[in-house]
């Protein structure tokens, strides 16, 4: 015996459901001659009469009944593996810093919302974001080491020191060591201001604090002055909430990086994620 088709099998599947030829032929998208046809084809194969007819439509035999049950669900499997697989191609997740998820991605987060409803993105926030499978981390300092992924440099990063403007209300002239040793230096655990400073001796204040972001919260308080990468004041800044008193070089191999599963084939979804990424730096 020739094992039925899948077709002829969601045929009977939804006329079983349904228990009338239309409303089958609705639901799979075809006539109700088509599903008909599969029926009397299944039934010839099988040798077993599947359906009583009747003026108000279909009802299963007992033999019919024996065999819609495991096709009921065989077919719910089917749909299940469909939808979980769908559900993957458009759930991407992110790994990356608190801070940067703070100051930088979030705030951003609602345009690719917008425009891709079906995306669904998880943000995931770590100190040590390398260390996730997701599919994209975003890793601000120096270039990583990642066997078996991708590693592309976004941007080279540059520190800015920036103050909330009810503290200095726009840059110095000349801004030397000795002017930012007249305020509170607000430190992360970077220690951005201790490598600069030290360097000429120039003795300061500092209040140290965790995380970047938190470096900006206190500067945007008018508590003192924050040395931060550009990139997470660049809204503060753009809302003039921060002021931005210098701008130093950009360090030799320090960057925002976009690390990526190497074979992984691309799903729509993740060229989406990954364009936007792009265009947001």
């Amino acid at each position: 015996m020739n094992t039925p088709s899948l077709n002829t099998l969601r045929a009977f599947d939804a006329a079983a459901r349904h228990k009338t030829l239309g409303a089958a032929a609705r639901e799979l998208q075809v006539t109700t001659g088509a599903v008909s046809q599969q029926i009397n084809q299944l039934e010839a194969t099988l040798e077993a009469k599947l359906f009583e007819r009747h003026r108000r439509g279909l009802r299963l035999t007992e033999a019919g009944l024996r065999l819609h049950r495991p096709i009921e669900h065989a077919m719910g499997l089917i749909q299940q593996g469909i939808d979980s697989l769908k559900s993957r191609s458009t759930q991407i997740s992110i790994a990356l810093s608190p801070s940067l998820a703070a100051k930088w991605l979030i705030p951003g987060l609602s345009e690719i919302a917008e425009a891709n409803p079906e995306i669904d993105l998880q943000i995931i926030t770590a100190q040590a974001p390398d260390q996730s499978d997701a599919e994209f981390i975003l890793h601000l300092g120096a270039a990583p080491s990642t066997a078996g992924r991708k590693v592309d440099l976004l941007c080279e990063t540059t520190l800015v020191a920036v103050a909330g403007p009810t503290l200095i209300a726009r840059a110095p002239v000349i801004a030397r060591e000795s002017f930012f040793a007249q305020y509170i230096l607000i430190e992360d655990a970077r220690r951005p201001w201790a490598r600069w400073l030290n360097q000429s001796g120039t003795a300061f204040q500092a209040h140290q604090v965790a995380q970047t972001a938190l470096a900006l919260d206190a500067a945007e308080a008018g508590t003192g002055i924050a040395l931060v990468p550009a990139i997470m004041a660049k809204d503060a800044l753009a809302a003039g909430r921060l002021v931005k008193l210098k701008e130093f070089p950009p360090e030799p191999g320090q960057g925002l990086y976009l690390i990526r599963p190497a074979n992984t084939p691309a799903s729509a979804a993740r060229r989406i994620v990954e364009d936007w990424i792009r265009s947001a730096v």
